[in-house]
């Protein structure tokens, strides 16, 4: 799954005359992450629109380098390692449009020892304690986990569960953290899912230590758009990223296009405590950013705001599988994100469409149920509809 190629980058001909006779009149953006956090000598670089995949690897004869991951669906363009001196002339060609360093994505959770489940979604108002839904659950629907991975074994997921691909360092089909595993739980498993009857599929873009490079997350997000539309999904595909790390415009661009590929994508607003904007894929306004909340309707106090969040769900105290069989109860906007991505699914199967889902999850959510949230953040918390008891 993680191709190496030797590249060569100079120049990119997309017609005559050559790019190398073609002056910039200034380098391309070099996007670097905020707090010093850039991976060292390794870059994403995003070509314009218009550039063939195979015209873009034939032309690449001037500078050779080590390319980690090529990219055409997402957006055109490669992930590669680059001295100085490659990295200033890649920038003077004038069919790239920025170059982006690259950050540690990480996942989104602190862990805590108590629980409240689900009904908050089916319920008017706080302390309901089942969690009432249409027999559909999510069937003819598949979700797409981007994380450390999924025990595809465990009993709760009933053979429903399967390991798509890694973009993560090694070959492991194991989810060692347990992180990606409690995010599928919440979103379909029997017991703590939302969506029980949804197919869900494992893309391994995190370590065994909750972390990974925006290339492989890029990578990820990538396969996805090329192969989602391969599995039985009558219903619909909805993507899940409890995962961030400072403002990235390559995950903003990829996130883009998953959801322009008519997906719908749920994605944690982080737990920094700070505006969403700061943020990658929780800045992509094409996203579906989810906030948290805790059981007493409360915006969690660790859980990012602003403009762009676009619903809040259980995020405090959530209890959901592990991997062994397990369970495991951990807080974060990782756990109220896939919340909402098994409400999506749900939806899908009750006949909803893929486009504009993210607004109709909103408009239909319980509006200024959160208290706490500052000035210009939604207080609208996800709800499916039925009223628990």
């Amino acid at each position: 799954m993680r191709p190496s190629t030797l590249l060569a980058f100079l120049p990119l001909a997309m017609a005559a005359p050559s790019p190398a006779s073609i002056k910039r009149d200034s380098p391309a953006p070099l996007i670097t992450p905020r707090g010093n956090k850039g991976v060292p000598n390794r870059f994403i670089i995003r070509m314009v629109d218009g550039i063939k995949e195979s015209s873009m690897s034939s032309s690449m004869k001037s500078l050779k380098t080590s390319s980690h991951f090529k990219y055409s669906k997402s957006f055109n363009g490669f992930a590669a390692t680059l001295d100085e001196d490659q990295l200033a002339a890649i920038r003077e060609n004038p069919n790239v449009e920025y170059v982006e360093q690259e950050q540690v994505m990480q996942i989104y959770e602190t862990q805590q020892d108590a629980t409240w489940g689900i009904s908050r979604l089916s319920s008017q108002t706080p302390g309901a304690t089942t969690y009432s839904y249409d027999a559909a659950a999510g069937e003819g629907t598949c979700a797409y986990v981007l994380d450390t991975g999924i025990d595809v074994a465990h009993p709760e997921f009933e053979g429903r569960a399967t390991w798509a691909a890694n973009f993560a360092s090694g070959n492991s089909t194991r989810d060692v953290q347990g992180h990606g595993t409690h995010c599928a739980g919440t979103i379909g498993s029997k017991t703590y899912g939302v969506a029980k009857k949804t197919k869900l599929f494992a893309v391994k873009v995190l370590g065994d230590d909750g972390s990974g490079t925006t290339s492989g997350v890029v990578a990820g997000m990538e396969w996805v758009v090329k192969n989602a539309d391969k599995s039985k999904c009558p219903n619909g595909i909805v993507i899940n990223m409890s995962l961030g790390g400072s403002y990235s415009r390559a995950i903003n661009d990829a996130a883009a296009a998953i959801a322009d590929s008519g997906f719908f994508l749920a994605v944690a607003a982080g737990n920094s405590a700070v505006d969403a904007s700061t943020s990658s894929p929780a800045s992509e306004p094409k996203a579906c950013t989810v906030g948290a909340s805790d059981s007493s309707d409360k915006i969690a106090y660790f859980s990012n705001f602003g403009k762009l969040v676009d619903i809040f769900a259980p995020g405090v105290k959530i209890e959901s599988t592990f991997p062994g069989g397990r369970t495991k109860v951990l807080n974060g906007t990782s756990m109220a994100s896939p919340h909402v991505a098994g409400l999506g699914a749900y939806l899908l199967s009750i006949g909803q469409k893929a486009d504009g889902l993210c607004d109709y999850i909103a408009k239909t959510g319980l509006k200024n149920a959160i208290s706490g949230v500052p000035n210009g953040t939604v207080s609208t918390l996800a709800n499916n509809g039925f009223s628990g008891q």
